[in-house]
């Protein structure tokens, strides 16, 4: 994916540091401008796993390349520290042990100790403390350090969920898009691994997605054996769609004919890769900006419209051109999702990166809607979500990650993942609608359990939640409604507040529509560090909300106003991190 101005500025947003740094050849506080060096290098003996490179947060960008003998070279931006450092962000080069790097730096300061200050060594920067951060969220994935953003290439494979994302190793902010790649076996606790795919000539390597090739249909398995290939955007200029492949899902080797699929217009991007079963071929679905007078896209431009692509292919080297629909805009998902309690009747889900969706039947060539565009996720911070292909047929089962915009300030990462999410079609009067909810798998972190339904409570009750304190906290709550009431929460400090009479959730400020099905309604909130999700009306209203409550207040509190409510059930669980040992 690129990241538009719209974006750019949001990112900035949520970024820890949101600073602009002064013109490098501005005079400096004594009035005089600072000597600058063009083009100095640094050679060293590569002898230890990761390189280490000192960065200090708001200072002015520089350009790095690492030239590995007999290797790649590697170029990034860093707010590289010409002193003091906030903290060291690691290149893993355990391959190329022995070998010499030249370590070139497109201009610094002169006096500038930074070159000199890169280390190495065999755990990255301070490792003994990682996972235990103030602001490391504790229920949701987040990178060991620097930026993430898009979920890419989610995958089950080998008895293990791998999911990739953007991901800048040298910053807390958006650029030098690398593919991060981490691994789980339920879905809760999850293991980082080394770089997946690393920017090339091509360009750097935005959003997309992954595949199970079974039939080695590629031809890209040298023993048959199925292997994962990833599909990805080169975003370079021209922008083009390329592909990697791996039978480890370990190191992926990019494809010798790359690109796959040309330049239709400037910043196509995002392929979304499925197999088509009735037309035994691929389906490649791709966000396309066109140039059309009389239209408008998603921001407001005149003469110019959104459309994705349906793109077919036999053997994943070479696609055509088979279809388009309009008004999605960037991160395609496609799939398709049975209606509950129908388990015959399957529609077709197009989703675009806000999570707005379509439901409609695919033909393996055109998808004709059945509805119009349906409204996504009902809160904040909730981005270019996708879901796991290859998950075994026999379980049928549609897991969701999107990307969190949640910032962890003054923290060595930034932004993290939603919970995983499982996603059904949920009969409705107007038609089958995506209802989401935390997976099953997440009941594992519970460390402690409070039933305190089924009871009843009136305006003026003392709190039934007294005592009871957390820091990540899942809690679960059925309930009927009598009148006009108002179920008000405060989790850790951040009121939430369900009205009865308007069918409204509201948490710290935030609206979204969660109406009352026959006098009844139900909530799930699971509460972090730095966001909160809470899932409503049976999952038809997932709110996902950025937040970040006062570390020292554990409180919960429940009361009720304007009327009684009978809580059938009620339950609060304390959570256990994911990155504690499973036990």
């Amino acid at each position: 994916m690129r990241l538009s101005p719209l974006r750019l500025l949001l990112a900035l947003a949520l970024s820890p540091a949101c600073v602009v740094p002064a013109a490098e050849d501005a005079p400096q506080s004594g009035g005089r401008p600072p000597e600058w060096v063009s083009d100095v290098t640094r050679q060293v003996t590569l002898g230890s796993r990761y390189l280490r490179f000192p960065v200090k947060e708001g200072a002015p960008k520089r350009s790095l390349a690492v030239v590995i003998e007999g290797g790649p070279e590697r170029r990034f931006d860093i707010e590289l520290a010409d002193g003091e450092a906030d903290w060291w962000a690691s290149m893993d080069v355990a391959e190329f042990r022995g070998r010499t790097a030249t370590i070139r730096a497109d201009k610094l300061p002169g006096g500038s100790g930074a070159l000199a200050a890169i280390d190495q060594g065999e755990t990255i920067w301070d490792a003994g403390g990682l996972y235990r951060e103030a602001l490391r969220p504790g229920l949701h994935f987040s990178p060991r350090r620097g930026w993430n953003n898009d979920p890419n290439g989610m995958v089950f494979f080998g008895g293990e969920y791998h999911l990739f994302f953007q991901h800048n190793p040298y910053g807390t902010k958006w650029g030098n898009m690398h593919w991060g790649h981490a691994v789980s076996r339920d879905l809760v606790r999850w293991e980082e691994l080394d770089i997946a795919l690393y920017p090339d000539p091509m360009g750097p390597m935005f959003s997309g997605s992954a595949v199970v090739d079974r039939d080695n249909t590629s031809g890209l398995s040298p023993d048959g054996r199925p292997i994962v290939v990833l599909f990805y955007t080169a975003a370079g200029k021209p922008t083009v769609q390329a592909m990697a492949f791996s039978g480890d899902a370990r190191r992926f080797t990019k494809f010798a004919g790359n690109p796959i699929v040309g330049e239709f217009t400037a910043g196509n991007r995002d392929p979304k890769v499925i197999w088509h079963e009735p037309m035994k071929r691929w389906v490649m679905t791709l966000y396309v900006g066109e140039d059309e007078p009389g239209k408008k896209d998603h921001r407001g431009r005149e003469g110019r419209a959104d459309y994705i692509y349906f793109l077919g292919s036999a053997d994943m080297r070479q696609w055509t051109f088979l279809s388009k629909v309009e008004g999605f805009y960037e991160c395609p998902d496609f799939f398709s999702l049975p209606v509950e309690g129908k388990p015959a009747e399957r529609k077709w889900v197009l989703t675009g990166a806000n999570s707005d969706y379509m439901l409609g039947a695919f033909d393996g060539e055109r998808f004709v809607p059945e509805t119009p565009m349906l409204k996504g996720h009902r809160g904040r911070g909730f981005y270019a979500a996708q879901t796991f292909s290859d998950i075994p047929a026999e379980e049928d089962r549609r897991i969701q990650i999107g990307w969190l915009q949640a910032p962890s300030p003054g923290m060595p990462f930034n932004q993290a993942m939603s919970l995983p999410l499982e996603l059904t079609l949920h009969p409705n009067p107007d038609g089958p609608r995506i209802a989401w909810q935390p997976v099953r798998e997440l009941r594992a972190l519970r460390a402690k359990t409070d039933v305190l339904g089924p009871l009843v409570l009136k305006p003026g009750d003392p709190n039934p939640l007294a005592g009871r304190t957390g820091e990540l906290v899942e809690l679960r709550a059925e309930f009927g409604v009598a009148g006009a009431a108002v179920i008000r929460f405060e989790v850790r400090g951040v009121p939430i507040a369900y009205d009865a009479a308007k069918g409204e959730l509201e948490i710290a400020g935030h609206r979204a529509a969660a109406p009352l099905r026959s006098g009844r309604g139900n909530l799930v909130l699971y509460a972090d560090r730095t966001a909160f999700e809470i899932f409503a009306d049976d999952g038809l209203a997932y709110v996902p909300m950025p937040v970040i409550p006062k570390a020292e207040d554990r409180s919960l509190v429940l009361s009720v106003a304007g009327g009684e409510v009978e809580f059938r059930t009620l339950e609060v669980h304390g959570l256990r991190s994911i990155w504690e040992p499973e036990r």
